[in-house]
């Protein structure tokens, strides 16, 4: 089992670890080392103990903040997973009904059955229809005025 040194707070520890685990340790050493030196540059001199001790709550505390932040990011997540869920389940509802229209028998054989317009596609080309009338009237009398 190999051991390698660490600094945390200015003080040299002696740590055994499972082999390859090396770089693991030394990342979590530095940032234990990193809280260890903003206690020590808050309060200073302190027992190796408290030290690490008030390191270890800080990044404690950081942690539970990070895994808070996760868990709204997670629920997040699932809730535009279910929105999105239920808007494909609604887009292939529409698409089933679609093709049961478009497969439906004629109800008058022999004739060429006519789908539907949307009211608002008719809404749309009666408004184009009244603006198109509305012009055409302020062209007929542009052209009345400048005859007389």
């Amino acid at each position: 089992m190999p051991e390698i040194q660490i600094e945390i707070g200015g003080r040299t520890f002696t740590v055994a670890c499972q082999p390859g685990e090396e770089p693991f340790l030394r990342a979590a050493a530095q940032m234990l080392d990193t809280e260890a030196s903003v206690v020590l540059g808050q309060i200073g001199r302190m027992p190796s103990e408290r030290m690490l001790l008030m390191a270890g709550l800080m990044l404690a505390d950081k942690t539970a903040g990070l895994e808070e932040d996760l868990q709204k990011a997670e629920d997040t997540v699932r809730a535009r997973d279910r929105a999105l869920s239920d808007a494909e389940q609604r887009l292939a509802d529409r698409a089933r009904r679609i093709a049961e229209m478009e497969e439906a028998p004629s109800p008058n054989p022999g004739q060429v059955s006519v789908p539907v317009i949307p009211a608002a596609v008719s809404d749309t080309l009666a408004e184009i229809a009244a603006r198109a009338e509305a012009l055409a009237l302020e062209v007929e009398d542009g052209g009345a005025t400048t005859e007389t």
